[in-house]
């Protein structure tokens, strides 16, 4: 993943703050992107640890066609989310939005 945020740089000047989040493995190859790339003479380096909850996918029939439902859990707490491509394909089909989709789901269940 990478973002950019304008920032004011000494003497005033415009620029770019970009952040670059990648595995280890890629660091080197990010780096070497950013100095080709970019005007920057130097990179500030973070390491970063992550909590992830564990995650699954499982697939649901409904009057819409098969649904993907996005379910995390664990440090105390459960999620379930609609696959995002799925949801859209509702609101495609239907001529609606995104959360009428998903209450439409919600109601079929």
């Amino acid at each position: 993943e990478a973002f950019s945020i304008p920032v004011n740089m000494k003497k005033s000047r415009p620029g770019f703050l970009i952040e670059v989040i990648c595995g280890m493995e890629d660091t080197e190859r990010m780096c070497g992107l950013i100095f080709r790339l970019t005007t920057t003479i130097g990179i500030r380096r973070f390491e970063y640890k992550r909590n992830v909850l564990e995650r699954r996918i499982v697939e649901k029939e409904t009057g819409e066609g098969t649904v993907r439902i996005k379910e995390s859990s664990g440090y105390g707490t459960k999620k379930r989310k609609y696959e995002y491509d799925d949801l859209a394909r509702i609101a495609r089909d239907r001529g609606i939005g995104l959360r009428e989709a998903a209450a439409l789901l919600k109601d079929g269940e």
